[in-house]
């Protein structure tokens, strides 16, 4: 049995460095952004051009996962920026780092 079969992510996307922001959450994080990269849900994401991955937290349930999914979307844009610049003052793709997830 695989031991993190619960978990869960949440991520943030951008457009570009302070442009249109997604946050969303998920089981298998690698997957889900090569749905968005490759426009395979139609949706948001794919209507605002919403790719490049800029932040992402992992828990070890996906039920806490969505919860902070939920009030991240609640908070003002300013400190969804702060998160980000925390993590990625650059606002570079991250993606490469979920090669070892």
């Amino acid at each position: 049995m695989h031991a993190a079969a619960n978990e869960g992510y949440v991520y943030i996307l951008a457009s570009k460095r302070n442009g249109t922001l997604y946050t969303g959450v998920t089981r298998d994080l690698s997957h889900r952004l090569f749905e968005h990269q490759n426009d395979l849900t139609p949706g948001f994401t794919s209507k605002y051009g919403v790719k490049t991955l800029v932040w992402f937290e992992e828990h070890d349930l996906l039920t806490a996962a969505i919860t902070r999914e939920k009030n991240i979307k609640k908070w003002p844009r300013k400190w969804k920026l702060n998160l980000i610049e925390q993590m990625n003052p650059e606002w570079e793709d991250i993606a490469h780092y979920l090669h070892g997830l």
